[in-house]
Formats: structure tokens, C-alpha cells, sequence
């Protein structure tokens, strides 16, 4: 078997769905209130994966530009069916369960159909949908039924599933109890495979946390009845010192030599395991078919070495695929033709603190990060900043005579400041591994820091636990970037390098 790296896909790129296409291999992941939402990743060999394009390039595709803060682009299933690509998803209080399709998965993509239910009046009411189809091409929506809507919201139905017409997007019957599970908290997740004469269901339970895992159970027929297996749960981390946390929401594919699962995990740092800076990344790990059941393999740490270095100097029109925006689009906040060679925002009157801030990010995919941009505050605020949520942010700004340093969290807000008279200024955001021994580690630490006159001045050093899922609890990751808060700031450059050593 071949050792795959772990991660597979680094940084925020949480509930993995994997598809094989003859030898390509395509997997997508959650963006929650992000845009572009739902990334596409290929690969041939399973090792080297390349962001292809995103299934919704607006926020009106998804209905995000205004939903809460957790919620947004919840677990998309991909599937591929006689030479067309189909990802099904919730947007969780945004357009509900949505049908995206292709027949390139670079896109363009549909606009997105609603799932009815069965009256027709509303989407599917779940989350994490599964799409499968029998030998007569029935087509099985499966999903986890935590009621979203209505005077019900927040109760759980455990697994569900409806026959769909997917050309008029209706279910086709009142949903069906299928199997929750063996009792944990929270099944979702689910999957539908058909293999060696059985269809098996694969779900995860437990909770997204440290007690997250994936089971199993099969039958005669994709509607069921199942029968959980013997080994249940047959992958899960909670209670060991695995370097790879809360591992669970996982997918099914015939890799390049052998069954594999991706899933998403988490890399908890500190003597405790406590903080994972990161959020949820994707993984992957063997499978076996064993007496007509499931066995997976825990997953094990097997990162990428040397430094990986990303820059941008903007000298193209269009903004990259790596680039990512806060409810809305990046060119819905910074222009890369107005001033050709610079990226151009122009302050609305929010901040970090506000749910559409004009931010324009990329996701930290390292432990050990350098992030540096260039501006010119001629005649604006503007700064370079880290984002878990409106609530849980840190920076580096410069404009109106000073350079702040500001850490917010949940509320509390710290900032250290110096002042500054000048036009273009080069920030830094450092983050750096935790090195404490014993207790009273943490995640790492974020530098705060400003190049004036040839030399670099850190204003800052910020604890990051404070900036880890296991704080904030928005299901996402850390975001870096620059933004505007006042007047007009061009950014000349961007440059990124990130390592795990």
C-alpha cells in the first residue's frame, strides 16, 4: 500500500467527498460562509491534488451572504453518472439542500436546484446529503435529518433518506428512518455504496469533536433494513494520543492500489491536545473489505516536508482560485484592474468585526506560517489580518498616522500601537509552532509585525490557542488576508510561506 501524505489537503478544507472518474480522482470539501464555495480538488496518483475550480462562484448561488456565522456550505457529496459530475449539498439557513451538476468539474457548474420534499413546498429538511443510485437508476437521497427549520429546529431524526427525481428536483415519497447508528451522539454523514452483493451505509457518530468516528451497516437493498456491523465504530481516535484528532466524516474510493477512506481529522497541539489552530483538514487512510464488512485503518501523520511558497504581485485581472472572500466574492471587494498590478480595496465602513468585511483571504495550510503584504495607506487603513469568525480575529493595520496591532477575542480586544507617517508599508503575520514544554502549552503564536525604513518591528506576540476550532467553534479554520477599513488601500503584494519542520 502506498504511504499518502497526511494531510491529504491541508488547512480548512473540512467533510471531504472523494469521486473516481476512470483515472482521475475529484474531492470537495465545505466552505461554510466562504465564496467561492465548495472547492474541487483533482489528482491522478492520489498525492499531488490541484484546486481545479469551486462549484458556486457567487454567494447567491448558496444563499450565503447573509447566513450566521457556522453556518453556509455544509458537506457536499460528489458522484459522477453516465459523463455527468452531480455534488449535493446543504446550505444550512441559506437555500436549504441544493443539486449542483457538470460535465466538467472545473465548472461551470449549475445554478443549484432545491430538493423538494414531497409536497413540494419546501427543501429536504438535513444536512450532509448522499446521492446514489440502484441498477434501474433510481436515484436515493440520503442525508442526516437535523431539523433546520420550523418550530422543530435543532432536533435530530438520525439518518433519512427519500427517492429523488432529479429532473424535477421533488422527492418522490415522506422521508424514511433508515439506521442511526450504534447510540453515539449526532449520526451524519451518511454514504451509500454498493459492493460484493450488499449495499453498505457509512456514517459518522459521536460529534465533530474528540469523539467523532465512522460505522457501518449494509443490507439487501439501498432503502434498507440495515444491520450495523460487528466493529463499530471501525475508525475512530477519541481516547487515544493519535496526533490525528476527532478523525470521522469520511468517503469511499477505489484508490490507485487499493480501498481507501478521506476524512477529515484535526491536529491538536499542546502537551493536552487541546488546541487544533488549523481546524478541520481532509485525510485519508486504507480500507479493507473483510467477510463482507469494513475495516479502516487509524489514520496516521504524514505531512509534506520543505516550504511550500505562494505570491501574488496582482498583475493578472481575475483573482486566483486560492483567493477566498467572507460572504461575498473577491473581486466583490478589491479590484485587480483599477491600479493594474495592485489589488485595489475600498473601505465600506466595516471591519473584522462585521460578518462582510472587505477581506480578501487564503487559508493557512501550515503550522509554521510567513505572510507578508505590501501597501500603500496613502490614503486609507488598511492591514493584514487572521480569521476565524467576526468574533475571533487578530491584525496588523496601518494608515492615519499609526500602525496598530489588534487581538480580538470573543469580545475582549487588545491593541498596541506605535506611530507611523508614511505611504507604503510592508506587514507581517508570523505564525509560529509552540515550543513550551509541559503544561501550559498552546496551539502557537501569532506575530504582529511592520517593515519601516528597512527594519522590522514586531508589535505583537498573541497566544493562538484563542484562534483554534476548540475555541471558537465555527466549524471552519484560519483564514489570512488583507483588508480595508477606511479610505482606499492598494496591496502591491502578497507572499505566503508556510511549512511543517
Amino acid at each position: 500500500m502506498t504511504e499518502y501524505y497526511n494531510p491529504l489537503i491541508s488547512g480548512f478544507h473540512p467533510d471531504p467527498s472523494v469521486v473516481r472518474v476512470g483515472d482521475d480522482y475529484y474531492i470537495a470539501t465545505s466552505t461554510f460562509e466562504y465564496v467561492p464555495g465548495i472547492p474541487i480538488f483533482h489528482s491522478r496518483d492520489f498525492e499531488t491534488w490541484t484546486r481545479i475550480g469551486h462549484v458556486a462562484t457567487t454567494a447567491e448561488q448558496l444563499g450565503v451572504s447573509d447566513v450566521q456565522t457556522a453556518g453556509g456550505a455544509w458537506a457536499p457529496t460528489i458522484r459522477h453518472r453516465d459523463g455527468v459530475f452531480h455534488v449535493i449539498i446543504t446550505v444550512a439557513m441559506g437555500r436549504g439542500m441544493l443539486h449542483f451538476t457538470a460535465t466538467d468539474p472545473a465548472g461551470p457548474w449549475s445554478a443549484g436546484d432545491v430538493i423538494l420534499n414531497a409536497a413540494g413546498t419546501a427543501s429536504v429538511d438535513g444536512i450532509d446529503p448522499d446521492l446514489a443510485w440502484d441498477d434501474e437508476g433510481t436515484a436515493y437521497v440520503t442525508y442526516s435529518a437535523l431539523v433546520l427549520t420550523g418550530e422543530d429546529v435543532g432536533q435530530h431524526r438520525g439518518i433519512e433518506q427519500v427517492r429523488v427525481d432529479l429532473d424535477t428536483h421533488r422527492a418522490l415519497e415522506e422521508p424514511r428512518s433508515l439506521w442511526s447508528g450504534t447510540g453515539l451522539k449526532f449520526p451524519e454523514a451518511p454514504h451509500l455504496y454498493e459492493h460484493g452483493g450488499y449495499w453498505y451505509l457509512v456514517i459518522a457518530e459521536g460529534g465533530t469533536e474528540r469523539g467523532h468516528g465512522m460505522s457501518v451497516a449494509r443490507s439487501d437493498s439501498p432503502a434498507g433494513p440495515f444491520v450495523g456491523g460487528p466493529g463499530n465504530p471501525v475508525v475512530s481516535a477519541r481516547s487515544t494520543s493519535r496526533p490525528i484528532q476527532n478523525t470521522g466524516h469520511g468517503d469511499l474510493v477505489e484508490g490507485p492500489d487499493g480501498w481507501l477512506a478521506v476524512l477529515l481529522g484535526v491536529r491538536p497541539t499542546s502537551m493536552t491536545q487541546a488546541f487544533s489552530a488549523l481546524g478541520r483538514e481532509t485525510f485519508v487512510t486504507p480500507v479493507r473489505w473483510v467477510d463482507g464488512w469494513l475495516e479502516i485503518d487509524p489514520v496516521e501523520l504524514n505531512p509534506r516536508r520543505g516550504t511550500a511558497v505562494f505570491s501574488d504581485d496582482f498583475d493578472e485581472p481575475e483573482f486566483g482560485l486560492d483567493w477566498i472572500g467572507v460572504r461575498r466574492r473577491p473581486d466583490e471587494t478589491g479590484s485587480l484592474t483599477e491600479r493594474p498590478g495592485s489589488l485595489v480595496l475600498h473601505a465600506d465602513g466595516s471591519t473584522l468585526d462585521d460578518s462582510r468585511p472587505v477581506f480578501v483571504g487564503l487559508r493557512q495550510e501550515h503550522l509554521r506560517a510567513a505572510v507578508t503584504a505590501t501597501f500603500d495607506v496613502s490614503a486609507g487603513v488598511g492591514g493584514l489580518g487572521v480569521r476565524y469568525d467576526e468574533r475571533f480575529h487578530y491584525e496588523i493595520e496601518a494608515g492615519r498616522g499609526r500602525i496598530v496591532a489588534r487581538a480580538s477575542v470573543g469580545g475582549i480586544r487588545q491593541e498596541w500601537t506605535r506611530p507611523f507617517s508614511g505611504a507604503s508599508v510592508t506587514l507581517h503575520l508570523d505564525v509560529r509552532p509552540d515550543e513550551t514544554p509541559g503544561i501550559g502549552g498552546t496551539s502557537d503564536t501569532v506575530v504582529l509585525g511592520a517593515t519601516i525604513d528597512g527594519e522590522r518591528i514586531d508589535l505583537a506576540e498573541v497566544d493562538g490557542r484563542f484562534l483554534s476550532s476548540e475555541t471558537t467553534e465555527s466549524f471552519v479554520g484560519r483564514v489570512i488576508g488583507v483588508y480595508a477599513v477606511d479610505g482606499t488601500v492598494a496591496v502591491d503584494r502578497v507572499a505566503y510561506e508556510g511549512s511543517e519542520d
